[in-house]
């Protein structure tokens, strides 16, 4: 076999691997909603709270998730909350809140909190502090590399 035959094989088969292999992988977590916590006293923990809730969404056989997605307020902090969800897998998926609703993902109009963390189960991403939740209409998760949409949840 050819040098330059190899390498382009090589590179072919690393980039189907890439792109592939998040289809058939899962990945798990399962992180508690953090304890709040009275702010500045050692009064007993205050409850959490939910702000807003919606569940993920179906786009398609290849983009979907289930599961329910909450804005929960705990003592001085917000926690974005997936729970029991499962995600379909692909590389390079981020979290984004959104002023928009249906799964619109618009740059201008979103506040990116990160990579997903797990296709199934429960976890948390913090709520920066400036963000009015009252302007959080939906969460969406997103396939940066390929500009797709994977789920969101419309949030009310």
């Amino acid at each position: 076999m050819k040098p330059g035959l190899a390498v382009g094989a090589a590179a072919a088969l690393a980039i189907a691997w890439w792109l592939g292999s998040p289809l058939f992988l899962k990945t798990y977590a399962d992180e508690a909603l953090p304890a709040p916590a009275a702010p500045g006293s050692t009064a007993a923990p205050v409850a959490a709270r939910t702000l807003k809730a919606g569940k993920l969404q179906y786009v398609d056989p290849t983009h979907h998730g289930t599961g329910e997605v909450r804005v929960v307020e705990t003592g001085d902090a917000r926690i974005l909350r997936f729970e029991s969800v499962a995600i379909s897998n692909a590389p390079d998926i981020q979290i984004y809140l959104s002023t928009d609703v249906g799964g619109r993902y618009v740059p201008a109009n979103t506040t990116h909190l990160g990579a997903l963390k797990a296709t199934n189960g429960s976890f948390n991403y913090d709520v920066p502090a400036g963000l009015d939740p009252g302007r959080i209409r939906s969460v969406v998760v997103w396939y940066r590399a390929f500009n797709m949409l994977v789920t969101w949840a419309d949030l009310t």
